[in-house]
């Protein structure tokens, strides 16, 4: 077992390249399971040994990778406090938010074995609770849409114009509508603590969505 710090082994690169990837299947289920698109255009793959839903409609698939390709700079930095998956009405105010808080230790204790098998049992759970979600959550009114908002250290927020990776996909501040929800119920779905990384995932629900 060895103790690193971030600057060994470029690990703020390794912890963002797995949860880039976590993430994109989680948006995906999240889309699925929520029904903001119609089941026809997911299919069925394996991801962390357990069936997921993956979309099939190139623009979409196209969105989720830019948005975590721009992600993914953030996290390596340990500067994303929290990715949030917005569903909407129509008239686009916010009537769920999937809100993943992730925060990375200073220092780490790691093998192979812990930093691969381990975090995949760990996210493969968080995995199996958003399939299950729904059960949990009311339904959601028809022609509901959805953003990503990503929340960064007060550092990073100075920095923004800098992390711009893709040309004409830039970060903007997110609107005030896309934020704010009324008496939000919060439930909480599932808590990891690794060796490195910590998350948690929760849901805030609007009270009255119709």
């Amino acid at each position: 077992m060895t103790t690193l710090t971030r600057q060994d082994l470029n690990f703020g690169q390794v912890v963002a390249d797995i949860l880039c990837e976590f993430l994109e299947v989680a948006i995906h289920l999240i889309l699925y399971v929520r029904e903001v698109y119609p089941s026809g255009i997911f299919q069925k793959r394996k991801k962390y040994n357990v069936p997921v839903q993956m979309s099939c409609h190139p623009e979409l698939n196209q969105y989720i990778q830019d948005t975590l390709y721009c992600v993914k700079p953030l996290i390596e930095k340990n500067d994303a406090e929290k990715v949030a998956v917005v569903i909407m009405d129509k008239e686009h105010h916010p009537v769920e938010r999937f809100v993943f808080e992730i925060s990375q230790p200073p220092l780490l204790s790691i093998s192979s074995d812990t930093l691969l098998s381990h975090v995949e049992q760990l996210l493969r759970a968080f995995i199996l609770k958003i399939s299950v979600c729904d059960a949990v959550l009311n339904n959601n009114p028809p022609g509901c849409s959805f953003t990503v908002l990503v929340h960064t250290r007060d550092a990073a927020t100075r920095n923004m114009e800098k992390v711009q990776v893709i040309k004409d996909f830039p970060w903007i501040v997110a609107d005030e509508q896309e934020v704010h929800m009324q008496e939000p119920r919060l439930i909480p779905l599932k808590t990891m603590t690794s060796d490195i990384v910590k998350m948690q995932l929760y849901v805030e629900e609007r009270a009255q969505k119709t």
